[in-house]
């Protein structure tokens, strides 16, 4: 059977939220009203310290919240004020090294503020570009859902814990292979940027092995070898080594059974006719740890009709906990939600994690798939 086209969702780049900075409308009138309300306080007082505590915190805040250009107006505009009413106001010629004292120390923290807020800007453009780059590798990584072969059509959502972190410990991919799709998804050891490394030796694995190998366990074993290798490498370069639970899954068309290879990975579910089942599978040892198995890789067969949907996951979602520590039932949260498409699942499901978790989520990362079969033609 040729490979098939796969069709691939376009979704828009995840890009750093940097500081919005404010109109300079909306900072004008802003800085005009606090300046007002300093002088207020400072003729009613009679003492410059108002000046001092009150309008000098200005430049500081600017810098935080504004672009340079507006933090140097709001520092400019700060001096001034400052300079014109020490001056006008205190007409006391024994005190005038206090009023060149609170001048200087004005036109420092206005100073001090443009500096810090060019280095912040910098900042945020470092972390724009940084951003940038992991959404290119997670591209690379873990191509956008949905993902359509002539076999199977894949459906889900991937949420790392963090949401500041794109790339995180779980993977997934769809391969359509002379023997039909084959479906990968998988939980590497560890988290963020240390994950990578691994994530890449098992995918990259994946979608040349599964054009090559003929049968799953076959494969299991090349995606193995893959983090053996990683692992050998990251020895070498002083990092730690690690392994990875995951499950392969192969769908021919022409059978209404799914053949799948459990390598320590949660048991995939199967939602038809109102009914949800855990398929049986021995589970092995994780990618990675082949050579402590006290027995070969074995592939197992299950039910899969037409018209039925297939659930993967990763333990991001079993391993969801309530206040009072209890686990997040899977099998009975699915019963519920069987009403829904294979598209609005996953969605459905992560988000009634997350209320059963309290509203704080998952304590790790999530990946949910559904598996549907295409139409037989």
């Amino acid at each position: 059977m040729a490979a098939s086209r796969r069709k691939r969702a376009v979704e828009g780049d995840d890009t750093f939220g940097a500081i919005e900075p404010p109109h300079n409308a909306e900072l004008i009138l802003g800085v005009l009203a606090v300046t007002a309300l300093v002088e207020a306080l400072g003729v009613l007082s009679g003492s410059e310290v108002w000046l001092l505590g009150l309008l000098v915190f200005l430049p500081g805040t600017a810098s935080a919240l504004c672009t340079v250009r507006q933090t140097a107006f709001v520092a400019a505009w700060t001096t001034l004020v400052v300079t014109t009413t020490a001056v006008v106001r205190d007409v006391d010629a024994d005190r005038w090294l206090d009023r060149l004292l609170l001048v200087l120390l004005t036109l420092t923290l206005g100073v001090a503020s443009v500096y810090a807020c060019h280095r912040r800007i910098g900042r945020e453009h470092e972390m724009f570009r940084l951003r940038s780059t992991a959404a290119a590798m997670q591209r690379h990584i873990l191509h956008p859902l949905p993902l359509l072969t002539d076999d199977v059509l894949v459906n889900g959502i991937y949420e790392p814990l963090q949401e500041d972190r794109l790339v995180g410990g779980d993977i997934y991919d769809v391969v359509a292979s002379p023997w039909g799709a084959r479906v990968l998804i998988g939980d590497v050891q560890g988290k963020g940027l240390a994950a990578v490394g691994a994530a890449f030796a098992v995918i990259g694995a994946f979608r040349e092995a599964a054009h090559r190998e003929p049968t799953l366990t076959a494969l299991a074993d090349a995606l193995d070898a893959a983090v053996v290798r990683h692992n050998s490498y990251a020895e070498n370069t002083g990092d730690d080594e690690r392994f990875v639970t995951a499950l392969v899954v192969g769908i021919d068309a022409l059978t209404d059974e799914a053949q799948a290879v459990n390598c320590g990975h949660i048991p995939p579910h199967v939602l038809h006719e109102g009914a949800v089942t855990s398929a049986e599978l021995d589970s092995g040892v994780p990618l990675g740890l082949a050579e402590l198995a006290v027995e070969p890789t074995t592939v197992g067969w299950f039910a899969f009709p037409e018209g039925a949907t297939l659930l993967l996951s990763t333990d991001g979602l079993t391993e969801t906990r309530a206040a009072d520590g209890t686990f997040y039932p899977v099998d009975e949260r699915l019963a519920k939600h069987l009403d829904l498409s294979p598209t609005e699942l996953p969605r459905a499901l992560y988000e009634d994690a997350r209320a059963y978790a309290g509203g704080g989520g998952p304590h790790d990362d999530v990946a949910i798939l559904t598996v549907r079969r295409s139409p037989r033609h």
